[in-house]
């Protein structure tokens, strides 16, 4: 079994060396017969009976919303919490703790019974989510070193990195990404927040650009502010900037170009009408021939 993504935050396999020795002995025979340290804590935690939690509470037929049925979700429970105790304890490193987390939320999208993102979910179970949710072996790749990842507002950090290309991909409209992938996000956190409506949303703080008020100025300010050789952007004609504005706005830095393509429209689910079968997505361009915003 092989996974499509590939992590290379997470570029070494864990030993779980401290856990290993504290794992309970009744261990069946088949969770015997591993010998590394991955094997058998996946293994361990994929015997664990259910239990009632967050996960099973609001996001199953008990809680009236069948992302997931209720013996998945209270396994995804049972794992969550066994997960976060072994933390407290400090059985297990930083390191193993985000490996764990990244095996469960694996797992649990494999089963989800929604059409792709987490926006709604399907109103009967689909085949797919009725398969036990289990936990198998992320697929790592190791890093080469020299690479960073930040956790920023990206219009603060692009004036504050140099580089040769930056590559921009926003989202398009004013529905956030935060909002399709808020069940795995509350998975990750399990933090018992408050959930609004059918679906169960999770409050997120929106992007300015999702926001028709402010998606001008938010692209104004990091494009200006970009210390790049090179700026492209990724956008499509459904975006709430509309595409002679954004190619004025890259005319600050220099001579903008456009490369276009046509691709059918995403579509969520088969039974829906769209007004729309297809979508045009462009590439935006420039090479930057004027300096950044504060620099001389």
């Amino acid at each position: 079994y092989i996974l499509n993504k590939a992590y290379v935050g997470i570029d070494l396999e864990p030993d779980f060396q401290q856990l290993r020795a504290d794992l309970p002995p009744e261990l069946t025979p088949r969770q015997a017969l591993f010998e590394d340290g991955v094997g058998l804590v996946l293994a361990y935690l994929n015997q664990l009976p259910g239990r009632t939690g967050f996960i099973s509470s609001n996001y199953s037929p008990a809680g009236k919303r069948n992302y997931y049925t209720q013996s998945n979700a209270e396994r995804a429970d049972a794992i969550r919490l066994v997960v976060e105790d072994w933390r407290r304890a400090e059985l297990i490193n930083e390191h193993e703790y985000f490996y764990l987390l990244a095996t469960l939320l694996e797992a649990a999208d494999q089963v989800a019974n929604t059409a792709s993102v987490y926006g709604a979910y399907l109103k009967t179970f689909k085949k797919s989510a009725c398969r036990p949710m289990t936990l198998r072996p992320l697929r790592i790749v190791s890093g080469g070193g020299g690479c960073q990842v930040h956790n920023q507002e990206a219009t603060q950090l692009a004036g504050a990195i140099s580089c040769d290309i930056l590559y921009l991909d926003p989202p398009y409209n004013q529905r956030q990404y935060g909002a399709n992938y808020h069940v795995l996000e509350t998975i990750a956190r399990y933090d018992s927040p408050v959930l609004t409506g059918t679906t169960g949303m999770r409050e997120y703080q929106r992007s300015d650009f999702c926001k028709h008020r402010k998606v001008g100025s938010a692209f104004e300010e990091i494009i200006r502010r970009a210390r790049a050789r090179h700026i492209l952007i990724s956008y499509n004609d459904e975006g709430l900037l509309p595409v002679a504005e954004l190619q004025q706005l890259l005319a600050l830095r220099g001579r903008p170009a456009i490369f276009k393509t046509s691709h059918s429209r995403f579509k969520a689910d088969s039974g829906r009408v769209y007004k729309r079968a297809a979508t045009t997505e462009y590439i935006h361009y420039v090479q930057v021939t004027t300096p950044a915003e504060g620099e001389p």
